[in-house]
């Protein structure tokens, strides 16, 4: 944690002085349409876990990991002659983690108490809004690189308010196309290839659509309903995971080669005056691997003093499992595909927490670019055994 913290700082400092450098006094109307930076965000997070359901060894053994994560975004905005709205976000992340149960894919390569590795991923994204015909349309680019994957990701999104702006539609596609490594457990491998040499790659892609509708109810409640059906085809089980059949045999896992998704949602805010929002969220979920979910999120905000609120959350989600799901040493080896995983067994989970947000009028600290600082705090179980927590600290400077 004080690595992170001490990153933060550094950071900060000199998001000052670009901001700083930014600031200009603009007259004419040419001046106007130059790009300005409008928000810059920076959010870190450390994340543990623990249990012993881990797939990398058959639904048994250590799930112990940890996460640094480090999210940095720069918003701009210009207009162009005809008065449109043009946005851009450029958006770096990367996480620095420890997987104990990674090091049981080969345990002859442990070189530490787990494996460790670092996940990056930046994006890009555009968007333009015409107040005329009220459309906003955008693209988006994104990439992520780890030591077993490689992923590029397009989006493509449209929506549309109505006259009053209380009404609006909206559409996104993505499509993400991965390349993902063949890296077998030891037992299983037939040359003398590492876990991180070079290995055969096989497609894993995913293609999401997402409809929505907002509505303003009136002045203190607003709705939206989302629908965002998902394919994926490829290699969609993991090579390195584990499976212990009731004979007493093993075997890496098998799954389709396809998935179908369909999640619903409801989403609704609610304004108790000027003090306290209550946002709601139920989504009901289905896959064609037999998968079904509910999930209800709720969180509250609350202004203690005009500068300082709170926001206390908590999510349930229940599932059942896939159709190709058995616990350890209960698989059947006649089956045509089987699982150990318990991520996409059956379940309840449970993730509560809250954060507190400083915003002064003045900046934090008296500095007028620091708008906001929050941290946040969150306990997450599954019945299944495993515990998590996470602490994000978020930095807003506009």
């Amino acid at each position: 944690m004080k690595k992170i913290f001490i990153t933060a700082g550094l950071l900060v400092s000199m998001l000052f002085r670009t901001t700083a450098q930014s600031t200009t006094t603009e007259t004419d109307a040419y001046e106007k349409r130059k790009l300005k930076i409008d928000e810059i965000n920076f959010v870190s997070s450390y994340y543990e876990q623990d249990g012993d359901r881990s797939a990398v060894t058959g639904g048994i053994g250590t799930e112990l990991l940890t996460d640094y994560a480090n999210s940095f975004d720069l918003k701009l905005s210009k207009y162009d002659r005809k008065n449109r709205q043009h946005n851009f976000t450029l958006d770096f992340n990367i996480d620095y983690y420890t997987s104990a149960s990674s090091d049981n894919i080969d345990p002859r390569t442990v070189s530490g108490a787990s494996r460790k590795d670092i996940h990056i991923y930046p994006s890009v994204s555009w968007s333009m809004k015409n107040a005329k015909t009220r459309i906003t349309q955008g693209l988006t680019y994104s990439y992520s690189t780890e030591w077993d994957y490689k992923s590029h990701g397009f989006t493509a999104s449209w929506a549309k308010a109505s006259k009053d702006n209380n009404r609006e539609l909206s559409v996104k596609a993505s499509a993400f196309i991965d390349r993902w490594s063949i890296i077998l457990p030891i037992e299983f491998r037939t040359g003398t290839t590492s876990s991180r040499g070079p290995q055969e790659t096989k497609p894993r892609n995913s293609y999401n659509v997402s409809l929505s509708l907002s509505q303003v109810i009136n002045e203190r409640l607003q709705l939206m309903a989302v629908a965002e059906p998902q394919y994926q085809e490829g290699l969609l089980s993991t090579p390195y995971h584990r499976v212990f059949f009731s004979d007493n045999t093993k075997i890496v896992e098998k799954l389709p080669g396809s998935r179908f998704k369909l999640p619903i949602g409801l989403r609704a805010s609610y304004f108790f005056g000027d003090n306290a929002i209550l946002r709601a969220f139920y989504r009901y979920y289905a896959d064609n691997w037999g998968m079904t979910a509910h999930t209800i999120n709720l969180e509250g905000t609350y202004k203690i003093t005009p500068f300082i609120s709170i926001s206390p959350y908590y999510r349930l989600n229940s599932q059942t499992a896939v159709d190709y799901f058995q616990p350890y040493q209960l698989s059947n080896s006649a089956s045509a595909y089987y699982t150990s995983d318990y991520d996409i067994s059956g379940m309840n989970t449970n993730f509560y927490g809250s954060g507190v947000r400083f915003a002064p009028v003045n900046g934090v600290l008296g500095i007028k670019s620091l708008s906001s600082f929050e941290l946040r705090y969150g306990h997450y179980t599954r019945t299944t055994g495993m515990v998590a927590n996470i602490v994000t600290m978020h930095l807003k400077m506009k």
